[in-house]
């Protein structure tokens, strides 16, 4: 069982950045690939950036490329998400999700966060 707590998020203009943290607890964090995903109003979740147990290796939606960047750190067991340039269609709840492949699909992770709320105004 992996316990993973969202943190980071808020309302911010156009332009401007975000940097969401991941808290993991429970079972060994650096043995899970992680993820971060999306879910806006009416809309299904979507990925949006995965990274492998090293951190050697990162996939982007085509939509946050260039903008955002994710990262870990084993020894504090937290994901992070840097998001820069946001624009009002990054609007949505960000979730973080452990899992054991890396993939885009959001039912390969098993276990998720509650969610953090970002808010980007134009």
């Amino acid at each position: 069982q992996v316990q993973l707590v969202e943190s980071g998020g808020g309302l911010v203009q156009a332009g401007g950045s975000l940097r969401l943290s991941c808290a993991a607890s429970g079972r060994t964090f650096s043995n899970y690939v992680m993820g971060w995903f999306r879910q806006a109003p009416g809309k299904e979740r979507e990925f949006v950036a995965t990274i492998n147990w090293s951190g050697s290796r990162t996939y982007y939606t085509d939509s946050v490329k260039g903008r955002f960047t994710i990262a870990r750190d084993n020894v504090k067991n937290t994901l992070f998400l840097q998001m820069n340039r946001l624009e009002p269609m990054d609007t949505a709840v960000y979730f973080c999700a452990a899992g054991s492949s890396i993939t885009t699909r959001a039912g390969s992770f098993k276990y998720w966060g509650q969610g953090t709320q970002v808010t980007v105004s134009s």
